[in-house]
């Protein structure tokens, strides 16, 4: 009997593949998911939003880019950019997750990928936690399907055994699908998705069965394309998704702007001290971020050598994350040279050999001669002491 009759009967709670309830979340969970921690915006969107929306969307894909971009909607309510970056990036992504073409996010590492993918899935299907985390180790089973071996054992293949993964749920569904580092997947487990995504089916041959995708289905993927070392993907499996790169921020306002607005988020969560007393920091920690990456001073007058690490957003953001923390318990709550210092070195030096002469060189024909740094420049040698 083909499971393309019933479509929809895998129980995404059975064999505790998913905890009981996703819809309730603890006042005190570290890191909420996009759906609870931006519930009423999502609401609000969902209230005045009356344009078409594609099968089993919660949001138009106009409210969609709304979400991610922010916005002010008729009644006022103040919608909170999730993405700062050019619109048509977030347009070119929420059409594609409106056809039957697979999304894949590719960027260098700290672009937002994953928090893109996790705001579209929310927005999209009310629900982003239908995830598979790519590692090496990463098997089929994770985005085809699992047993339950007790179960298995007892009574053979059966539906009653079969544990789906986050895909075969999302297919079931009609949702949203994510697979994180994608790269980092090996090869053989990437192409099982082929079938997935070019057939809409996922076949059971135990059973005899299949499940097929309702409308509403389809997948996100991230991958990080400075990450060479790990597995490309094959051209069978990149036809298969309309690639969208997030391009990193294009102007030092635009990143310290990011960074400041994701500690501010990350830091009430934490009761840090707030961010505006450190903004400062914040520019100059971004300032040494993007001259070290781009390879030249801000003014354009001195070449400088790259060091190994990639000096990515997300690498900022935990920097200043670090920094405010030890102001907040080690210092008098304001951010300072002294607070990034340690954190601005652990992320430049990678490489100790290589690393380092570059840190030092830059350390003192840029930042010495800087008006305005000294602190910084003693800070950050007694941190290299």
């Amino acid at each position: 009997m083909s499971a393309s009759a019933e479509p929809t009967s895998v129980d995404p709670r059975r064999n505790g593949s998913v905890p009981a309830d996703t819809g309730t979340v603890r006042a005190d969970t570290l890191r909420p998911h996009a759906e609870h921690a931006f519930a009423d915006e999502l609401a609000a969107l969902a209230a005045q939003d009356d344009r078409p929306r594609p099968a089993r969307w919660r949001l138009s894909p106009w409210a969609v880019a709304t979400y991610l971009l922010g916005g002010t909607l008729p009644d006022g309510t103040v919608v909170t950019p999730k993405y700062v970056g050019p619109r048509r990036v977030v347009e070119v992504a929420v059409t594609t997750l409106a056809t039957d073409r697979a999304l894949l996010l590719l960027g260098v590492p700290g672009t937002a990928k994953t928090w893109v993918s996790e705001h579209l899935a929310a927005a999209v299907s009310g629900d982003s936690t239908l995830l598979v985390q790519g590692t090496a180790g990463t098997p089929e089973e994770a985005i085809r399907y699992g047993w339950n071996y007790a179960r298995l054992l007892a009574h053979g293949p059966s539906r009653d055994a079969l544990v789906p993964s986050p895909v075969m749920r999302a297919m079931a569904e009609g949702r949203t699908a994510r697979v994180e580092e994608l790269t980092r997947i090996p090869a053989d487990v990437q192409d099982s998705l082929i079938t997935i995504l070019s057939e809409k089916t996922l076949p059971i041959p135990e059973l005899g069965q299949e499940v097929q995708a309702v409308r509403g289905f389809n997948l996100i993927a991230t991958a990080n394309d400075r990450d060479r070392g790990v597995n490309e993907l094959s051209s069978a499996l990149r036809r298969r998704f309309n690639t969208v790169v997030l391009p990193l921020p294009e102007s030092p306002e635009a990143e310290v702007d990011i960074v400041t607005r994701r500690v501010e988020q990350i830091g009430r969560s934490l009761d840090l001290p707030a961010v505006p007393d450190g903004v400062d920091e914040i520019r100059r920690v971004v300032t040494v971020f993007r001259e070290l990456r781009d390879g030249v001073t801000a003014d354009g007058r001195t070449k400088l050598k790259s060091p190994s690490g990639t000096l990515s957003t997300a690498e900022a953001i935990s920097v200043v994350m670090g920094g405010l923390a030890l102001a907040a318990h080690f210092g008098d709550g304001v951010l300072r040279a002294g607070d990034v210092a340690a954190g601005v070195l652990g992320a430049v030096v990678r490489d100790p050999a290589a690393d380092r002469v570059v840190w030092q060189e830059y350390l003192e024909t840029v930042v010495r001669e800087r008006d305005g740094w000294s602190d910084f420049y003693r800070a950050c040698r007694e941190a290299g002491a």
